[in-house]
């Protein structure tokens, strides 16, 4: 098999294995070739990717509710609803997990508490302010909703690819492990980045004028991605797989609630 097949065989199985890993969309395998499964080999750095076709669905889905007369507010309280459904709260369960663990003063027992499967009232309570803060803040955007929910899906996910490229991972095995012991560094980190500066300039082709929310749409991708990446490790010293799924739900709320600013 010639080399460029090969290379895009292998580019077409991490993507789908990313695609089950993140979401709860399934894969017809019954209608792949055998060769051709999902393949969960570097898939976080389609996770970006991921979150872009997720915010363009929702978008869509928006655009069509809009258009048949649904009110703003419950629109968008579907749409964080759906949003939450499409992944299977696996990010949520990580805000949650997480809001536990650093609840607990003593640092040494947070991991254990992390890895509890039950939720203590700080989780609930950090589950519940995540999806109210989405809620509202996708209700207060005025314009272009459905780029906005493509930009926070995508940089939120992104955020979760620094975390995982930078940082050290606190635990021997997890669901999150694979992903820092696959990583290959830059590659992996400038591929999620590609389709979030594709989008930003597909912006900028459609709104020329508006050269200053798109540069600011890029300086707050970056700066909250990283930072809150930042701020999980410096509480905990490294992360986690709950960890970096708190890092996607906060850089996608912090993300929102500043583009209502602008959107």
């Amino acid at each position: 098999m010639p080399r460029a097949k090969i290379f895009i065989k292998e580019q077409i199985q991490s993507f789908l294995g990313a695609v089950s890993f993140y979401t709860i969309i399934p894969i017809p395998i019954i209608w792949l070739p055998t060769t051709w499964h999902p393949n969960y080999f570097r898939i976080a750095r389609w996770s970006s990717w991921i979150g872009i076709l997720l915010g363009s669905f929702l978008g869509i889905l928006d655009i069509i509710l809009a258009q048949l007369g649904w009110p703003n507010l419950t629109r968008s309280g579907l749409m964080v609803a759906i949003w939450l459904y499409l992944t299977g709260g696996l990010h949520l369960d990580g805000v949650m997990d997480t809001a536990d663990g650093l609840a607990v003063t003593e640092p040494k027992r947070r991991l254990e508490v992390m890895q509890d499967s039950h939720s203590g009232a700080f989780g609930v309570m950090a589950g519940v302010i995540v999806l109210l803060l989405k809620t509202l803040a996708v209700s207060d955007l005025t314009s272009d909703r459905y780029l906005v929910l493509m930009f926070a899906a995508g940089w939120g996910r992104w955020g979760q690819l620094i975390a995982i490229a930078i940082y050290p991972y606190l635990k021997p095995t997890g669901k999150g492990a694979f992903h820092k012991q696959n990583i290959r560094l830059p590659q992996d980190v400038w591929l999620g980045l590609l389709p979030l500066l594709g989008l930003t300039i597909s912006y900028q082709f459609f709104h020329p004028t508006q050269w200053t929310v798109n540069l600011l749409i890029i300086v707050l991708g970056l700066t909250i991605s990283y930072l809150t990446g930042f701020w999980f490790n410096g509480q905990l010293g490294g992360h986690t797989g709950d960890t970096y799924g708190a890092v996607v739900e906060w850089t996608e709320v912090i993300y929102l609630c500043c583009l209502t600013r602008f959107f």
